[in-house]
């Protein structure tokens, strides 16, 4: 089966020019959404989706911009408006170390050095500087950053990943 994963939804159109505005759901806009990258956009009940290739980017507030091949005017993009774009598997890409996708990072339990579990990753959260995962467990929501100081080993296969709280993180 063919592997999709979500990069953003085409919220609207962006002036006359075929330009759609996206809210990024991706872990790498500046990768997913460059010139040439190939994605397909699908709509609600789309069991395929269309493919396009981004002819341009740029981001405005807290959108991005995005322009597709052939699609040079509003009227073309119009029928886009709330759809999902969504990159394959094949597109991905290697990732450098110490990066990872929020698909792998999502659903992973935590656990202190001392071997205490935290919970489950349940969203991954892009403030700023540094990621940070949203953790559930024993009733309560942790927000942990993904820095150095904190996250100690992340294990994709057995989705586990161990944590040296700092003070105040767990309280």
């Amino acid at each position: 089966m063919n592997e999709w994963f979500n990069v953003g939804k085409i919220v609207n159109t962006h002036g006359l020019r075929g330009e759609v505005r996206v809210l990024s759901q991706t872990d790498f806009p500046e990768k997913r959404f460059k010139k040439g990258s190939e994605l397909a956009v699908f709509k609600q009940g789309d069991r395929e989706g269309t493919p396009v290739v981004v002819a341009a980017h740029r981001t405005h507030k807290t959108f991005d911009l995005l322009t597709f091949e052939g699609y040079p005017s509003i009227q073309e993009v119009e029928p886009f408006k709330g759809a999902v774009l969504k990159v394959h598997e094949k597109h991905l890409g290697d990732l450098d170390e110490g990066e990872f996708y929020f698909y792998e990072i999502v659903g992973c339990t935590v656990k202190t050095t001392a071997g205490e579990s935290i919970g489950t990753v349940t969203e991954v959260l892009t403030p700023g500087a540094n990621d940070v995962w949203v953790v559930k467990g024993n009733g309560k929501e942790f927000y942990i950053p993904y820095i150095e100081d904190v996250v100690k080993s992340i294990d994709k296969t057995a989705k586990e990943i161990v944590i040296e709280p700092m003070e105040g993180l767990l309280e």
